[in-house]
């Protein structure tokens, strides 16, 4: 099961008292004995939800342990998740951000709660027809409007470089490539050589968000009349980047490509 909350592991355990103590001060209304249950699924950061009485929050934090310093980046989300607030983006509000690892053992942040169904099937096979092209053609509104953003207006003109987008990401995957090679593939030889060639020239860049599929969605779907929309929210910004809209329009219809059309059934 991926959905849902779960009691929280024993190697993800927080000091309850601490955190407490420090949201008591910084949060408003935030008062009293707390709960904190951890959401299922694959997450690369532990994510909770938080309950304080009728209030409820989600906190994400770094894993505790020695870490990669660029890795597990929750500063650079609530940096842009915040800067997304009114963009026409739907991102769950961050509310507040800690550094201080003497809290709760590591960095973390908290976010408003939104409730909603996470889809780990892109098929969505359990929606009905107009509920599945309610959230694909939503899914693509948004992920259209965030390209549609200039960094530099929201203050994130320093996200990546902005030179050679294409030929940087060709160049790195080879590399990559080529430090896990163990046998020649020829095909692959073709590949290398023939994409430097061939790649687009248009560098102009724009806010991607780096791994946009269903199992990233919240979607809190509604009905009025016999139509049905949908709202997707956003999860996780740890990939985000200044890059081309190009590449992630690709990566996302290569996903869907995988499967056979669902828009109309």
């Amino acid at each position: 099961m991926y959905s849902g909350t779960m009691a929280v592991p024993e190697r993800n355990r927080v000091d309850i008292a601490s955190l407490a103590a420090y949201l008591s001060s910084r949060l408003p209304g935030f008062d009293g004995p707390i709960e904190l249950r951890q959401f299922r699924g694959g997450q690369s950061n532990p994510t909770y939800l938080l309950s304080c009485g009728p209030l409820h929050y989600v906190l994400r934090r770094r894993p505790a342990g020695k870490l990669l310093p660029s890795a597990h980046a929750i500063d650079r989300e609530f940096r842009i998740t915040s800067a997304l607030q009114g963009s026409g983006v739907p991102v769950a509000r961050p509310l507040l951000y800690c550094d201080d690892e003497s809290v709760i053992g590591s960095s973390f942040y908290i976010a408003e709660y939104i409730a909603g169904r996470q889809f780990w099937e892109p098929l969505l096979p359990d929606l009905a027809a107009a509920e599945r092209s309610a959230i694909y053609r939503e899914a693509s509104r948004i992920i259209a409007t965030l390209h549609q953003i200039d960094p530099a207006s929201v203050s994130l003109a320093d996200f990546g470089s902005t030179a050679d987008y294409f030929q940087r990401q060709i160049a790195r995957w080879t590399r990559q490539y080529r430090a896990s090679e163990s046998v020649r593939i020829d095909a692959m030889e073709q590949l290398i050589a023939w994409l430097p060639e061939h790649a687009p020239r248009d560098n102009e860049l724009r806010l991607v968000h780096g791994d946009y599929r269903h199992r990233q969605f919240l979607s809190c779907l509604c009905g009025s009349e016999g139509r049905c929309a949908a709202q997707v929210r956003r999860r996780g910004f740890l990939s985000c980047l200044c890059g081309s809209e190009v590449s992630e329009r690709g990566r996302k219809s290569l996903c869907l490509s995988a499967f056979p059309p669902v828009w109309g059934r």
